[in-house]
């Protein structure tokens, strides 16, 4: 009977431990339920809605944005392309332009070579020439540019340097006397100064300017600013000219430049003039006497016209008695 028993109790024992051990677990899982509470998505999913929303909204102003600056670019681009066709254009015609200049300005070398060519050559007439021209029909008086004899060697520039010349004939002026220089392609002795005998160049006085291409652009050059005192009468630059630059066999011209003669008399001057500029054996003056006039003063009202009319009168009176001619300009611009 004891036997029994112990086994009973045994077993007994066993099941309450495996009891106790289940219900030790089952409470452990509640308690650790309980710690570990569920989480709840619902607000999340709330907040990620909006911000989807919000990204929405991003994006659409975004691509609106870029359809603007899209649009921006196309115009700006069609810009340049026109921009670029407008320079091609624009590039093309000054090509035209610039071959048409270059062949302009080659007609015009040729055709002043042949002209400075001929004016050589009709200075250069050999006796031998001359006499073969005196049958034909044209005299040989017509070795003349623009009605100007161009058979000297040397050339002497006689310029009014007044205010009224200064102000409104200058560069009239200079581009007479460039004209004048053109007809003379050699000459072997060049000098310039104003109607009171002052000189251009001081370094020259007295001596002949050597006849370079170099020292013809300085004179244009020089003449271009040179504004001196002058009284607006030739008749000191001409006499001081004829006695200093004359030697016997010397062709020489005078170019008288003015626009008024301000003396009390055109018969006193020519009277100097005559007795400087005597004539030799052969009844040629020493020198020739050219002139040019300026028709400044008759834009004048009449009762400052009259020293310029007695310029005219004047310098046609001594260019006839001295073996030259006077060319009246009919402007001075």
């Amino acid at each position: 009977m004891s036997r029994k028993i112990r086994e009973v109790g045994g077993m007994s024992l066993s099941f309450l431990d495996v009891i106790s051990c289940g219900f030790g677990a089952l409470i452990l899982l509640l308690v650790l339920t309980k710690v570990y509470d569920p989480v709840v998505f619902d607000p999340s999913i709330t907040d990620l809605d909006g911000y989807l929303k919000e990204l929405e909204e991003t994006l659409a102003t975004l691509k609106g944005e870029t359809r603007v600056l899209n649009r921006n670019l196309l115009r700006r681009e069609d810009l340049q392309t026109d921009q670029k066709a407008q320079l091609t254009r624009i590039q093309s015609e000054l090509a035209t332009l610039e071959s048409t200049n270059r062949q302009t300005q080659l007609e015009a070398e040729a055709q002043a070579s042949i002209q400075a060519k001929l004016a050589d050559a009709k200075q250069s007439l050999t006796e031998e020439m001359q006499a073969l021209l005196k049958g034909y029909q044209k005299s040989i008086d017509e070795t003349v540019i623009g009605g100007i004899p161009v058979d000297s060697e040397y050339v002497i520039f006689i310029i009014d340097t007044s205010g009224s010349m200064f102000s409104y004939a200058w560069p009239m002026v200079v581009q007479k006397l460039a004209e004048t220089l053109e007809v003379y392609p050699n000459l072997k002795g060049i000098q310039v100064m104003n109607d009171m005998g002052q000189y251009m160049f001081a370094q020259y006085a007295g001596q002949w300017i050597p006849d370079t291409p170099a020292r013809r652009q300085a004179i244009i050059n020089r003449l271009r600013d040179w504004n001196v005192f002058s009284n607006s009468s030739p008749v000191e630059g001409i006499t001081k000219a004829i006695a200093t630059f004359y030697r016997p066999g010397r062709k020489i011209s005078l170019y008288v430049f003015g626009d008024e003669f301000t003396g009390r008399s055109i018969q006193q001057v020519v009277d100097t003039v005559d007795r400087i500029n005597r004539r030799d054996a052969q009844g040629n003056r020493l020198v020739r006497i050219h002139g040019v006039g300026f028709p400044v003063q008759f834009v004048n009202p009449p009762q400052y016209q009259d020293t310029g009319i007695k310029f005219a009168i004047l310098m046609r009176t001594l260019c006839a008695a001295n073996d030259g001619t006077f060319v009246a300009l009919n402007r001075f611009r």
